[in-house]
């Protein structure tokens, strides 16, 4: 009997013990470590994916659409889940369902080869694929940028043969309508749809817009009914307009592309602006390049060289020089002038790039005739700290703020500068500039004297199709309106010496250019920078043309080879905008006087 009260008590005590024991793991359980595995229950059922939203578009003044981002998908393999034809990893399968695994890679690697192309050996690494872990891959991406329809195509073949592992994600592709037209300008996106060039680089962060994300509870078969979800919608990016007017645009390129092949010149850059607003109507570089196909592409063909290459600008930088002289009072259109036929300069010697005897010219046939003497000796008549102002006034020696990436600066001497590199920059030799530099400042002379910075972006809207503030033109006064009218009176005289250099019905003004081009690989001048800057109407100057070409072969001076193309895109441009042709003729030009 004691025996057997004790093998009970001995029972009794490991029982109560076990009681004890479980029923404290029941407290820990449910009262101390519940919230850490009800986080873990809830984190281990939480699914959820990101919403990409719509890259905005880019389009001209016009709305005609030059960059836009088209519905697509990226095709992705879960070879894991391929291995197994779908079959849960928990549940053992049967001798059908074994067979059926074994066949389902090469039978999805047929099918992705019969809808994207190529053959069925080319996506069996997809299939097949392993992590770093030497398991079969959860996630391999087959091909981006797939259409909508193909994948509903590859979605058909894989439901008809009861295969599993194959799916797709948002992947919008970014098309450019427009091809070439402006491409140096618009830019384009790399293979991620992140901005690389252009516009699309600059306007990167305002197009792409802000991701939204959906999260939701799911177990193994699939979303929870009544679970928790929570989304927060995708942020579509801003879209925008531009100044450019694309049918201009295509003008200007046909045109300038003509002239870079006819003279064999090595590029070219051309510009139509508003002179009245600071409007870019059309900015063009050659060679250029399709944004849609960047695989022969170079990195030449990608720059804009109207913003992004400075050069020596020649002699339509005298039109700068006797704006400066004509705002200070040192001359007038009708001024006279004794031009000798050479002078000395830093131990050199100035000509003109004709042979004279001594000349008598008024200042008008300073600019008519671009004589560099003529040139010099007026600007000798103003102190270099007062030319060096005016000509930063002008907008040189920095950038314009037009918000074009890579926009080079230029350069400009300062007041200490030597007498001699005064006498090259009054007439286009010594400095540097850019294309839009040049034009800005061109239009700023002849509009009155009121300089507008130059602007390429019109207006904006956000993803709600509300309006959005852009930047706008800064203006300035320059020079005074009777000063901006004694340069288009010399400037027209440019145009009227030689009968064929009008735009017919209209009075149009100009300067011709013609520079020594510094070579970079021996750091001295060899070949020539051509140029023509024109605007019209001379009455009323509203549009302007400005065409640069780089090293031409055949033919190398600027009435020669670039005046013809700013006259054939300014041939367009005047009635295009609705300038009224001229009612008046052009005065008689003074040029020379008998002393």
């Amino acid at each position: 009997m004691a025996s057997q009260r004790g093998r009970l008590t001995l029972t009794l005590v490991v029982l109560m013990t076990g009681m004890v024991a479980l029923a404290g793991r029941a407290l820990q359980l449910q009262a101390v470590e519940a919230p850490a595995y009800a986080a873990s229950a809830a984190s281990n059922i939480q699914r959820g994916y990101t919403l990409l939203p719509t890259r905005g578009q880019i389009a001209d003044r016009n709305g005609t659409v030059m960059a836009a981002s088209e519905p697509a998908v990226r095709v992705i393999a879960d070879p894991r889940m391929i291995s197994r034809n779908g079959v849960d990893e928990r549940v053992s399968m049967g001798p059908k369902q074994t067979q059926k695994a074994a066949a389902a890679p090469k039978a999805v690697a047929k099918i992705l080869a019969k809808r994207l192309g190529g053959t069925p050996e080319d996506y069996r690494d997809d299939v097949t694929k392993k992590g770093s872990d030497g398991k079969l891959s959860r996630y391999v991406v087959v091909k981006r940028h797939v259409s909508s329809y193909d994948f509903d195509l590859i979605t058909k073949d894989m439901e008809a043969g009861n295969w599993f592992g194959v799916f797709s994600s948002s992947d919008p592709v970014r098309t450019y309508p427009s091809g070439t037209v402006a491409s140096n300008v618009v830019g384009f996106v790399n293979g991620d749809g992140v901005g690389a060039g252009g516009m699309e680089y600059m306007l990167n962060k305002q197009l792409k817009g802000t991701e939204g994300k959906e999260s939701y509870e799911a177990s193994t078969y699939g979303r929870i009914p009544l679970g928790r979800n929570t989304l927060v919608p995708a942020v579509n990016g801003v879209s925008y307009n531009l100044t450019l007017d694309s049918q201009m645009q295509l003008t200007t390129q046909s045109a300038l592309a003509t002239a870079v092949r006819d003279t064999k010149a090595e590029s070219g850059e051309a510009i139509v602006m508003n002179v009245k607003t600071g409007e870019i109507l059309s900015m063009a570089s050659m060679p250029t390049f399709d944004s849609s196909n960047l695989a022969k592409t170079t990195s030449k063909e990608i720059e804009n060289r109207a913003v992004e290459t400075s050069y020596e600008p020649g002699s339509v930088q005298k039109v700068l020089t006797m704006a400066a002289l004509a705002d200070k009072g040192l001359v007038t259109a009708d001024s006279h002038l004794v031009v000798p036929p050479s002078i000395s300069s830093g131990g050199g010697t100035i000509k003109d790039a004709f042979s004279h005897g001594t000349l008598n010219l008024t200042t008008r046939g300073v600019i008519a005739y671009s004589s560099n003497i003529g040139t010099t000796l007026l600007t000798r008549k103003m102190d270099k700290a007062t030319l060096a102002r005016y000509l930063r006034s002008f907008g040189l020696g920095s950038t314009t703020g037009i918000g074009l990436p890579g926009e080079a600066t230029g350069s400009v001497p300062g007041a200490s500068m030597a007498d001699f590199t005064r006498d090259q920059i009054s007439f286009g030799q010594g400095l540097s500039v850019t294309a839009v530099q040049e034009a800005a400042a061109v239009a700023a002379i002849v509009n009155g004297g009121v300089y507008h910075s130059p602007t390429i972006i019109r207006s904006a809207r956000n993803g709600d199709g509300e309006q959005v503030k852009v930047p706008g033109s800064a203006s300035r006064r320059v020079i005074s309106a009777k000063a901006s009218a004694q340069v288009r009176d010399m400037m027209e005289a440019v145009v009227t010496l030689e009968p064929d250099r009008a735009v017919k019905g209209y009075r149009t003004i100009g300067k011709t250019g013609t520079a020594q081009r510094i070579d970079p690989s021996c750091h001295c001048y060899r070949g020539y920078t051509a140029s023509f800057v024109g605007v019209g109407p001379a009455e009323n100057p509203s549009i302007l043309t400005y065409v640069v070409l780089n090293n031409p072969v055949k033919g190398h001076e600027g009435s020669g080879v670039a005046l013809p193309v700013a006259q054939q895109i300014m041939s367009v441009a005047l009635p295009r905008y609705g300038v009224e042709p001229s009612t008046t003729k052009a005065p008689r030009a003074v040029l020379e006087y008998q002393p």
